[in-house]
């Protein structure tokens, strides 16, 4: 059993007042990786504030579109077909998240797929937390080769019984989390939490034909080579040189070079698309010649807000920028 593999020191006799209240471990299974891709399954389970669980969800959802790497998840159009929508499941879905931290494996993803069908559905999941148990292993400095969930699913001595199911996957999360939660509860340990803003603008593309998956290979978050289900899309390179970095009270000008991190409240492509149309250029990292980060979170440790420090390069947040966006000079002037 899991609990006879915990110390002493993993049942801190006072547990921290700053701790949050209860959580919901989330995992999603997916028809892919990219920004139109769709949740085909869920589950959540709910635990209390010291990570014991109180109950547990799990349901099916129908894409209304391929169900991408079956291989993987299991889950072909057949089965998927008499499942419910998204919009059909999004009021449960939210009952079981709301009040809580969201905790997932590489929870950024997780959060973004939620957030995106409940845009799609003209709603806002009811999360205003997240806590990625990757980032959360390595402020408890845990020995482990890689950061796959079952390495330390292993950790902890959780026995995972159908991978790439969100029920099962959910399970073995929530099994690890509990003694992860403890022993930083115990050491005084900061929990990485971070901000979740629930997208209120969000612009739908033309979504990939439904239709049967091949049994077995292919591209996706898996297979060796590329598939058709994933879209791609180039933006076309900025006509502009550069004029350097942004200065606080002045416009933009078009050629700068525009990076972003962290969760905005527009669909990232959108606010992309709304950059470039404008003549800036939009960079996928951050380097001494970028003239401007935009984050909702400067005080964030990914590697772009992290780079703007060390680099002096210019920080605003979404809001800000969408205001800049309105006045930008044209080159050469």
């Amino acid at each position: 059993m899991l609990e006879d593999r915990t110390t002493a020191a993993s049942f801190p006799p006072s547990w921290p007042t700053a701790y949050p209240q209860g959580y919901a471990v989330v995992d999603v299974e997916t028809t892919g990786l990219a920004r139109d891709d769709r949740i085909i399954s869920a589950a959540v389970y709910r635990l209390d504030a010291r990570g014991e669980v109180e109950d547990h969800w799990y349901t099916l959802v129908n894409p209304e579109r391929d169900p991408g790497p079956v291989w993987i998840h299991g889950l072909t159009s057949d089965v998927l077909e008499g499942a419910p929508l998204f919009p059909e499941i999004a009021e449960e879905f939210a009952a079981r998240l709301s009040g809580r931290v969201l905790v997932a494996h590489n929870a950024v993803f997780d959060w973004q797929m939620i957030a995106r069908e409940y845009a799609r559905a003209e709603r806002e999941a009811p999360v205003r937390q997240r806590l990625c148990t990757i980032a959360l292993s390595k402020e408890l400095g845990l020995p482990l080769p890689n950061h796959k969930l079952a390495t330390l699913a292993a950790h902890f001595g959780v026995v995972q019984q159908r991978a790439h199911h969100a029920l099962d996957d959910a399970r073995v999360l929530a099994e690890a989390f509990r003694p992860s939660l403890r022993a930083a509860a115990a050491g005084g340990v900061r929990l990485p939490l971070h901000e979740c803003l629930p997208l209120t603008e969000w612009q739908d593309r033309p979504a990939p034909r439904i239709g049967r998956q091949p049994g077995a290979g292919g591209g996706g978050y898996g297979g060796q080579g590329q598939s058709s289900w994933r879209p791609s899309r180039k933006r076309p390179a900025c006509p502009h040189p550069n004029p350097g970095r942004y200065e606080d009270g002045k416009p933009l000008k078009q050629g700068m070079r525009i990076a972003f991190s962290g969760d905005t409240s527009t669909d990232r492509e959108l606010l992309e698309d709304r950059a470039t149309d404008a003549g800036l250029h939009v960079a996928t990292s951050l380097s001494r010649l970028t003239s401007l980060l935009v984050t909702n979170d400067p005080d964030s440790g990914t590697s772009k807000v992290v780079k703007a420090r060390q680099f002096g390069t210019p920080v605003v947040d979404e809001a800000a920028f969408g205001q800049l966006l309105r006045d930008v000079e044209p080159a050469g002037e």
